[in-house]
């Protein structure tokens, strides 16, 4: 594949959603989207979804793989997520896999969502940085940290291979 950032592995996609608490009828944002991974997911319950990457390859490489996944109620945008945020109204929920702007996106994000916002983050600046805008913003619910392994084979046995951590930050609208 060789996009660099992903694709977010499927147990830290299973809890990402999971604290996105998507409904049918959602309007979703997917901000740094990559892969398209997440976006493709939210899709199949959410109504519409915008997958934002500011990298030209990312969108391409998400919107084929979206196209593949029969994935049509997702819309891409390639940019600044600051600015393309400007331009949306109401949203939902939003999913924030890059960190670029963060508190930008953060403070853009906690005025236009009525439900969930989660940020997965890999480098503890970012989480801290999630967390401090999140508290600011009276929005801050909670910071999971999840470490997954898998197996893999060793001498005729099996041993579990760890995979680096990834930090989940959610907050909400009507937080404190």
């Amino acid at each position: 594949m060789g996009l660099k950032g992903g694709p977010t592995q499927d147990e830290i996609m299973a809890v990402s959603l999971a604290k996105l608490g998507i409904r049918p009828g959602d309007r979703i944002a997917d901000i740094g989207c990559g892969t398209g991974k997440i976006a493709i997911a939210a899709s199949r319950v959410a109504e519409h979804v915008y997958a934002i990457d500011r990298r030209p390859e990312a969108v391409a490489y998400a919107r084929e793989e979206a196209a593949a996944a029969g994935a049509g109620n997702v819309e891409f945008f390639e940019g600044d997520a600051v600015e393309i945020l400007q331009g949306l109204d109401h949203l939902d929920a939003a999913f924030v896999g890059g960190s670029r702007r963060l508190p930008e996106v953060l403070d853009l994000l906690a005025g236009r969502v009525q439900g969930r916002i989660v940020v997965n983050a890999v480098m503890l600046g970012t989480v801290s940085e999630a967390i401090t805008s999140m508290q600011r913003l009276g929005i801050f619910l909670e910071a999971v940290h999840l470490q997954v392994s898998r197996s893999a084979g060793i001498a005729g046995g099996v041993m579990f291979k760890p995979i680096n951590p990834v930090y989940v930050i959610v907050g909400g609208a009507g937080c404190s």
